[in-house]
Formats: C-alpha cells, structure tokens, sequence
C-alpha cells in the first residue's frame, strides 16, 4: 500500500505553530451535544458573545432535558445577544427533535461506540449539521483523529499552497474538506486544527495579513514570491 501523500511542509507547520499557541483549545466541549449546541450558538457570532450566549442557554436550561421539552421561542430567549436567535433556536429544536426519536433521550453519548464513519454520518443526518460541524463534534467531544475545515484552516492551507478550490467562488466544498483531511496526517489533525484557528485570528488574516511575524512565513508560498 503507497504511503500517504502528504505536503512536505506540514510536519515543520505543524511544529511551528504547536509552539507558539501551545493547542488552546478554544472553550469547546467535552460532552458532544454541548459541543453541538456551542457551535450553534457561535454561529455568525464573535468569540466573547458565543461563550456568553451558550452560558446563558445553559443557565435558562441546566439540563438537556429541559431544554430539549422547550419550544422554540423559549430556546431563542437566553441567546438572543449572539444574534440569529430565532434561526438558531429553530436549528437546536430540530435537532433535538431528531436525537431522542433517534436514541430515546437528548444524549449524543452513543456516538462514542460508533466508528467514525457511522458517528459522522448521523451527525450530517441533523438539521442544519455539515461537515465541519459534524467533525468538530467528533475531534472536540469524541477524540477522534479527523479535521474540520473551517474558514481559518482553509484559508491559510490555499496560501500555503496544501490546497485548491474546486468551487468557482473559492468557498471550501465538502469535498474539499475531505481532499484537504487527507493530506493532514491523523495524528496531527487536532493540533493543527486549533492553532491554524488562532493563527487565522491573529496573524493571517482574510486581508492585511501580518507576514512578517508569521511563525510560517518560511514555509509559504505568499512569502516566497514576492520580490
């Protein structure tokens, strides 16, 4: 069986930014369904006013339970400052609604004795659930070895040169998503996800990124070409 094709600067990247952000874990959540709710709440929503609306949600409902018996309009209550309340609501009574026909209770538990494969799919299967989603759930909560792309980690993999879009507008498709996982070794997968997310909120940046300070400026391609 060939090796895996992997780009020849990920494991200096790798190094490079493990040792300036050191893996923050960027508050996400060991229990999956708090995870799952988290990144509902943080959608479209910058950082202190996501932890602050999910504190909120889980203040208003301490369990999932109560939450999970809750209409809509209730939900939208305690997590209106993070705006999108209403949509938001909506998507975590789908959601809910979905997860105890499917295991009898609001627990996303049983993903823990699913392989990946399987766990993945019944996470795309919820309302409004991608594959970004789906995997932070599974890398956060579940400890497994895959690689969510999120707008931070596909960015800085296309200036890295890693990646290209397959999508006339450049936006990262789901496919795209499983072509840039494969070129990430799975052990490593976490490590990157996290720091490329608060090197993408530091440094490189969707315009104006700082190159000169970058810890991988030596690796990438942006850097190289210039005169």
């Amino acid at each position: 069986m060939a090796s895996p094709k992997y780009p020849l600067s990920v494991f200096d990247v790798v190094a490079a930014l493990q040792n300036r952000y050191r893996d923050f874990n960027h508050y996400n959540l060991k229990d999956p369904l708090d995870e799952l709710l988290f990144i509902i709440c943080s959608t479209k929503t910058g950082e202190t006013s996501y932890r602050s609306t999910f504190r909120s949600l889980k203040e208003t409902f301490p369990t999932h339970y109560q939450i999970a018996e809750a209409p809509a309009e209730y939900i939208a209550r305690p997590i209106v400052s993070g705006g999108l309340s209403n949509q938001k609501a909506k998507a975590i009574r789908d959601l809910l609604d979905v997860i105890v026909e499917r295991f009898g209770e609001p627990t996303l538990k049983p993903l823990r004795k699913m392989g990946d494969a399987e766990a993945e799919a019944f996470l795309l299967s919820l309302p409004g659930v991608g594959k970004k989603v789906a995997r932070c759930v599974l890398m956060y909560s579940l400890d497994r070895q895959v690689f969510p792309v999120d707008t931070h980690c596909w960015r800085i993999a296309r200036r890295l040169g890693w990646v290209r879009p397959t999508q006339k507008d450049k936006h990262c498709a789901p496919r795209d998503m499983d072509r840039l996982q494969s070129k990430i070794p799975p052990e490593l997968r976490h490590s990157l996800h996290v720091n490329m997310i608060s090197l993408g909120r530091e440094i490189c940046t969707p315009t104006a990124p700082r190159c000169d300070e970058c810890p991988v400026a030596a690796w990438c391609p942006r850097i190289c070409q210039r005169p």
